[in-house]
Parts: structure tokens; sequence; C-alpha cells
């Protein structure tokens, strides 16, 4: 999708500040985040620890279980861990809070479509997966298991224990779970200039974000 360096940086760090701030933009929103973010939350609440801190520190230790797998981050797995950390707490602490549902459902819905447009920027700069994404990969390339089974594994459990911990699960997260697959799809159409790429059309719909990730670029 993006072919010269510059044009590659620039979509991942745009990519990644977008999806930290969509993220933000859920927890304002207060309606249910997606399960790693239920997870980041829940441990964000029983600690003292700030949300994007959380997520650093989370992604640093999803990053330890590569080494088993045999992964090997990017330049983009780096920039993934601190960049988005940085844009969430950057963008709760600037945002206000909101009480009106009217306000909280479109902050909500913008969010979920604002992170499929920085999902589709950051897959196409194609500078490294994200560690959870990697996490993914690198479980279904060593076990064999579908990528369906193995992201839903993955992602149910970090869902049950961001909710035990006190994560906001809601009428957000099933927003999500259904939404982002396509909404990435159709952002990557867009971006293509209508030329989908072949092995994204198939596998969108279904997918989160480290599915169609994968699939949109498996070198990643």
């Amino acid at each position: 999708m993006f072919t010269r360096l510059p044009a590659r940086l620039s979509a991942l760090f745009v990519g990644l500040w977008l999806y930290g701030f969509s993220m933000a933009l859920m927890v304002v929103a207060g309606l249910g985040l997606d399960p790693w973010d239920v997870f980041h939350q829940g441990v964000a609440q029983r600690t003292s620890l700030s949300f994007g801190t959380v997520i650093a520190l989370t992604g640093a230790a999803v990053l330890l279980l590569w080494i088993p797998i045999r992964q090997r981050p990017g330049f983009g797995t780096v920039a993934n861990v601190v960049v988005i950390a940085v844009s969430v707490d950057t963008s709760l602490a600037l945002l206000p809070e909101l009480d009106a549902m009217a306000a909280r459902i479109p902050v909500m819905l913008f969010a979920v479509v604002l992170n499929a447009l920085a999902t589709a920027l950051y897959i196409g700069a194609g500078l490294g997966p994200g560690p959870r994404d990697g996490l993914m990969t690198g479980l279904v390339a060593r076990t064999g298991l579908s990528v369906r089974l193995v992201r839903t594994g993955i992602e149910v459990a970090v869902l049950a224990t961001g909710w035990m911990l006190g994560g906001t699960v809601g009428v957000g997260t099933v927003v999500y779970a259904l939404g982002i697959g396509p909404l990435i799809q159709l952002m990557m159409r867009l971006m293509s200039r209508g030329r989908p790429d072949p092995r994204v059309a198939d596998a969108a719909p279904a997918m989160s974000v480290s599915a169609v990730a994968h699939e949109a670029c498996p070198a990643r």
C-alpha cells in the first residue's frame, strides 16, 4: 500500500497515534472496550499505573513471549509499544468527561471507525507487527492451529481476565468485535483506490485487528 520509506514511516506513526487516540475515545465513551483494552483498563484500575503505562508494560511482557515462538520484532513493533501508550495517556488527559448518552454513543461509534482507519495505516506501513499481533501469528505458525481459533482463544482469555479486574465490557465491545473487521477491509480498499488486496478480501469480516493484520501482511 505504501512503497517509499518516508510514506511508510508517516503511515506508521500517524496510524499508531490515531490508534491510541481512538482507544482513549472508547474509554471516555464508557460503553465498552475491545478485549485487550478491557484487560488494560482492568489492570490500570487495580494499580496506580496509567492506562498508557499498562499498555506499554503489557506490550513489553508479550514481547517476551515471542522468544519461545521465535518471532522477530521490527521497527514498527517497538514503535507500537511506545507511540500508542503515549497517545492514549495524552489523549485521556485532554479529552473531556462525557455524561450524556447522546454524546457517548456517537463518540464510541466514531472511535471504532477511527480505529479501523488507524489500523489500515499501520498495516499499510508494513514495518513490523505489534506485540499482540506477533504473539498470535507466532502461535499460529508454531501450533498449526487456525488464525481464528488462536485469536479467539487469546481474546477470550484477556477479555475474561480484564472483566474480572473491573474493565468495561458493554455494547461498545460488541460493536467493535462485529464492526472492526469489515471497517478495516473498507479502509484498506479506499486507501488502495478501490483495488482491494485479495489476501484481505475474504478474511476481514470475521477477524479482529490482529487477524486482519496477519492476513493482509503475512510478512509482518
